[in-house]
Protein backbone atom coordinates (compact mmCIF):
# COMPACT_ATOMS: atom_id res chain seq x y z
CA UNK A 1 0.00 0.00 0.00
CA UNK A 2 0.97 3.64 -0.13
CA UNK A 3 2.19 5.81 2.71
CA UNK A 4 -0.71 6.56 4.99
CA UNK A 5 -1.75 10.14 5.65
CA UNK A 6 -3.48 10.80 8.95
CA UNK A 7 -6.67 12.83 8.76
CA UNK A 8 -5.01 15.59 10.77
CA UNK A 9 -2.13 15.73 8.25
CA UNK A 10 -4.32 15.66 5.15
CA UNK A 11 -3.99 18.76 3.01
CA UNK A 12 -5.56 19.98 -0.20
CA UNK A 13 -2.43 19.09 -2.17
CA UNK A 14 -2.82 15.45 -1.12
CA UNK A 15 -6.22 15.19 -2.80
CA UNK A 16 -6.70 14.12 -6.40
CA UNK A 17 -7.97 16.86 -8.70
CA UNK A 18 -11.66 16.94 -9.53
CA UNK A 19 -10.99 15.46 -12.98
CA UNK A 20 -8.55 12.78 -11.77
CA UNK A 21 -8.61 9.39 -13.41
CA UNK A 22 -9.31 6.20 -11.46
CA UNK A 23 -5.62 5.38 -10.99
CA UNK A 24 -4.94 8.69 -9.23
CA UNK A 25 -8.05 8.34 -7.05
CA UNK A 26 -7.15 4.74 -6.19
CA UNK A 27 -3.65 5.81 -5.13
CA UNK A 28 -5.14 8.45 -2.84
CA UNK A 29 -7.65 5.96 -1.42
CA UNK A 30 -4.75 3.81 -0.23
CA UNK A 31 -3.38 6.61 1.94
CA UNK A 32 -5.98 5.50 4.50
CA UNK A 33 -6.19 1.94 5.81
CA UNK A 34 -9.82 1.26 6.58
CA UNK A 35 -9.10 -2.26 7.80
CA UNK A 36 -6.69 -0.95 10.42
CA UNK A 37 -8.92 1.98 11.35
CA UNK A 38 -11.92 -0.28 11.99
CA UNK A 39 -9.92 -3.23 13.32
CA UNK A 40 -11.22 -5.75 10.80
CA UNK A 41 -12.27 -6.33 7.23
CA UNK A 42 -15.85 -6.99 8.33
CA UNK A 43 -16.29 -3.71 10.19
CA UNK A 44 -14.70 -1.76 7.34
CA UNK A 45 -16.89 -3.59 4.81
CA UNK A 46 -19.99 -2.81 6.86
CA UNK A 47 -19.25 0.93 6.71
CA UNK A 48 -18.30 0.82 3.03
CA UNK A 49 -21.29 -1.25 1.92
CA UNK A 50 -23.82 0.63 4.06
CA UNK A 51 -22.81 3.99 2.60
CA UNK A 52 -22.55 2.70 -0.97
CA UNK A 53 -26.15 1.54 -0.63
CA UNK A 54 -27.22 4.86 0.94
CA UNK A 55 -25.64 6.77 -1.92
CA UNK A 56 -27.30 4.55 -4.53
CA UNK A 57 -30.70 4.99 -2.89
CA UNK A 58 -30.64 8.66 -1.91
CA UNK A 59 -27.21 10.17 -2.69
CA UNK A 60 -26.37 10.21 1.04
CA UNK A 61 -22.74 10.42 2.15
CA UNK A 62 -21.12 10.03 5.56
CA UNK A 63 -20.60 13.07 7.76
CA UNK A 64 -17.17 12.25 9.16
CA UNK A 65 -13.86 12.40 7.34
CA UNK A 66 -12.91 8.98 8.69
CA UNK A 67 -16.09 7.43 7.29
CA UNK A 68 -15.63 9.19 3.94
CA UNK A 69 -12.06 7.91 3.67
CA UNK A 70 -13.18 4.44 4.77
CA UNK A 71 -15.71 4.37 1.94
CA UNK A 72 -13.16 5.52 -0.63
CA UNK A 73 -10.65 2.95 0.64
CA UNK A 74 -13.27 0.21 0.47
CA UNK A 75 -14.26 1.16 -3.08
CA UNK A 76 -10.61 0.88 -4.11
CA UNK A 77 -10.41 -2.57 -2.55
CA UNK A 78 -13.77 -3.61 -4.05
CA UNK A 79 -12.78 -2.68 -7.60
CA UNK A 80 -9.29 -4.13 -7.19
CA UNK A 81 -10.97 -7.38 -6.18
CA UNK A 82 -13.24 -7.25 -9.25
CA UNK A 83 -10.18 -6.80 -11.44
CA UNK A 84 -11.41 -3.87 -13.50
CA UNK A 85 -12.03 -0.15 -13.22
CA UNK A 86 -15.25 1.21 -11.72
CA UNK A 87 -18.19 1.73 -14.04
CA UNK A 88 -19.82 5.12 -14.59
CA UNK A 89 -22.28 4.76 -11.72
CA UNK A 90 -19.54 3.76 -9.28
CA UNK A 91 -17.36 6.65 -10.43
CA UNK A 92 -20.14 9.13 -9.61
CA UNK A 93 -20.13 7.80 -6.04
CA UNK A 94 -16.34 7.72 -5.86
CA UNK A 95 -16.02 11.29 -7.12
CA UNK A 96 -18.69 12.41 -4.65
CA UNK A 97 -16.60 10.86 -1.85
CA UNK A 98 -13.47 12.67 -3.04
CA UNK A 99 -15.30 15.99 -3.22
CA UNK A 100 -16.82 15.49 0.24
CA UNK A 101 -13.33 14.73 1.56
CA UNK A 102 -12.09 17.91 -0.12
CA UNK A 103 -14.88 19.88 1.56
CA UNK A 104 -13.90 18.54 4.99
CA UNK A 105 -10.22 19.28 4.45
CA UNK A 106 -10.85 22.82 3.19
CA UNK A 107 -13.17 23.48 6.14
CA UNK A 108 -10.57 22.15 8.58
CA UNK A 109 -12.91 19.35 9.69
CA UNK A 110 -10.22 16.69 10.00
CA UNK A 111 -11.64 14.87 13.02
Amino acid sequence: MFDEIANTDLGENDLPPIDADWMRIAEFALTFDGYSHWGSFDRCADVGNRWAKAYAERQALPESLADLRTCLFFEQRRWRHYGWEPDEQAMRYIRALVEAIRGKVLAGEVD
